[in-house]
């Protein structure tokens, strides 16, 4: 007896799915389920039941739902965006993305499977908060019948899908669609450690690292910063959707083994706008050579990117490659949290202890003394004294490097030293146009001093060359946009998954209560103080290089609001 045929039909499926929602659930987990119950029962169901569709799978936050026509499917998802968003919805704290499309299904008991129900759930994920994503084939079956206009953001490349799909958004602006630069733009993807010894990882990592600083600072070439492209690592990359996610034509990638006091590389440039191989070559050096073999991989790279352009002044290369190794694993840590902080203090000093000139490890070492005086509530003698010293000593040693120049830009600021701190940034970027670290901390500068649209305007530019950012950069944009009394955005901003564990969460409690939601407020500031104990509203006034009174009351104000401590 042979098996009976699978009966496929076509279905229009909704995917829909909660922002934040393990940030929700960290904060509070009993509101969070019956704030979760509450959206069901009073948007989703009546919704689904007003346009005669089925709720066929709800999994935790996330809820697949069926309809007879892709009409019926896009003005149902209309209408649970516009429940949640319009006119004060109690439920736009939980803020949704949906993806719909239109294909072939199976069904399997009350259950739905099939290629049309995968290519929804992966159109989920490329809408905005709020946002809608639809395919080609929904688009089509609704021009002229909807209102609502959706934009072409053209065929992408979706995560385990092997051919791109065209896609359609609403509302405007296009939501996560990165528009190529003008000029050649490109991606380091991590290196592969090829070695046995797993501790060889940090320089594999640090060669990564180090080739994307380098490329970065040759004239014109876009590159993406490094905490963008570490998202990447240990994990099986499609380049065409790496390019696409980070909005470059061109990626690098490849492999590094160190071994018997030699290091092997093999490497290769793909274009994924022409979907071919440009460059390959394998090296084969001693360890000690591994910076001269940097500088000829990005020569080779500039070359069969843009021809023979000007290549930026060398940065002053480590001696000891212990100390480097050291150096990259600070980098990892310096931000986290004031406990990993501490660790990476203790593998600069060791990285400075044993190459006093190693420019990258004062300047990391400087940053690392400011944040703790700042930011994670350690005495401001002599951490702030030492972190000035350090920046200065970090420039004097190597005049070329940019990462140092911001660094020595950021403290200078907080000296309440403006020239010379406007001075150090511009000539970061004079060095390093991509360096994505400078224009976010000017941004922070830039709202600080009242120059709310310069500040914004950088954080963007930050955020363009470092799409998956470190944490801080949308502490920054949420700061901003709060600055801006645009609280709405800031809450969307700040209550991203990424930021719900850094020092933000201040600023979310401050646009919390600018919206009058005063109990979700409070309850996020006091998770903010279990992290950040030491913390009170008058240390925050007199360490923060605050120039524009307006603005300083603002913050102060919606920090009170919030119920922060004095």
């Amino acid at each position: 007896m042979t098996d009976q045929p699978l009966q496929r039909r076509l279905a229009a499926i909704v995917v829909a799915d909660v922002v934040g929602y393990s940030r929700l659930m960290e904060a509070d987990e009993a509101k969070t389920l019956s704030d979760l119950w509450q959206l069901r029962v009073r948007v989703i169901e009546p919704v689904v039941l007003r346009h005669n569709g089925r709720i066929f799978k709800v999994m935790g936050d996330g809820f697949l739902i069926e309809f007879a026509s892709a009409f019926d499917a896009v003005a149902a998802a209309l209408d649970m965006q516009q429940a949640i968003f319009v006119g004060g919805s109690k439920d736009e704290h939980l803020p949704m993305r949906v993806g719909v499309n239109l294909g072939e299904v199976i069904d399997e008991g009350n259950d739905v499977l099939g290629d049309g129900v995968n290519v929804a759930a992966r159109l989920q994920t490329q809408a905005a908060s709020g946002g809608i994503c639809i395919s080609a084939s929904v688009h089509d079956e609704i021009v002229g019948k909807i209102e609502e206009r959706f934009l072409d953001a053209g065929e992408r490349y979706l995560k385990n899908l092997t051919r791109p799909v065209h896609v359609w958004h609403w509302p405007d602006p296009l939501p996560n669609i990165l528009v190529l630069p003008e000029g050649p733009s490109i991606a380091v993807l991590p290196f592969t450690n090829m070695s046995e010894n797993d501790s060889d990882r940090f320089f594999v990592d640090g060669l990564t690292e180090d080739l994307i600083t380098d490329l970065s600072r040759t004239a014109g070439l876009f590159v993406i910063a490094r905490n963008s492209v570490f998202c990447y690592k240990g994990r099986p990359v499609d380049v065409r959707l790496a390019a696409q996610e980070l909005g470059v034509r061109y990626v690098l990638e490849g492999s590094a083994r160190r071994t018997m006091g030699r290091v092997r590389i093999n490497a290769q440039l793909f274009d994924a706008l022409e979907g071919k191989h440009l460059w390959a070559e394998r090296f084969d050096r001693t360890v000690e050579d591994v910076f001269e073999l940097q500088d000829e991989i990005n020569a080779n790279i500039v070359e069969a990117l843009v021809g023979r352009l000007i290549i930026a002044k060398q940065r002053k290369r480590p001696k000891n490659l212990e100390a480097h190794d050291l150096c990259v694993r600070a980098r990892l840590l310096n931000e986290e949290s004031p406990q990993t902080a501490r660790e990476a203090y203790v593998l600069l000093q060791r990285a400075v202890e044993i190459e006093p000139s190693y420019a990258e490890a004062l300047g990391l070492l400087a940053y690392n003394r400011w944040l703790a005086w700042t930011h994670f509530g350690e005495p401001e003698v002599p951490n702030r004294q030492m972190a000035a010293t350090c920046a200065m000593r970090a420039v004097d040693v190597d005049p070329n490097d940019a990462g140092c120049r911001y660094v020595l830009g950021t403290i200078f600021a907080y000296e309440r030293r403006w020239e010379e701190s406007a001075a150090a940034f511009d000539k970061a970027l004079e060095l390093d146009p991509n360096h994505a670290d400078t224009w976010a901390a000017m941004s922070d500068i830039s709202v600080l001093d009242g120059r709310i649209a310069d500040g914004l305007a950088q954080i963007k530019k930050a955020l363009r060359l470092n799409p998956h950012p470190t944490c801080w950069y949308l502490c920054h944009l949420g700061q901003a946009q709060y600055a801006d009394h645009d609280y709405q955005a800031a809450s969307v901003t700040l209550r991203r998954e990424d930021t719900y564990r850094t020092n933000s969460r201040k600023f979310l409690a401050a646009a919390l209560a600018r919206l009058g939601q005063l109990e979700e407020a409070r309850r996020e500031a006091e998770l903010f103080l279990i992290a950040h104990p030491h913390f009170t509203i008058s240390h925050w006034v007199s360490s923060q290089p605050v120039r524009d009174e307006t603005v300083r009351n603002h913050i102060v104000e919606g920090f009170r609001l919030a119920g922060l401590p004095e």
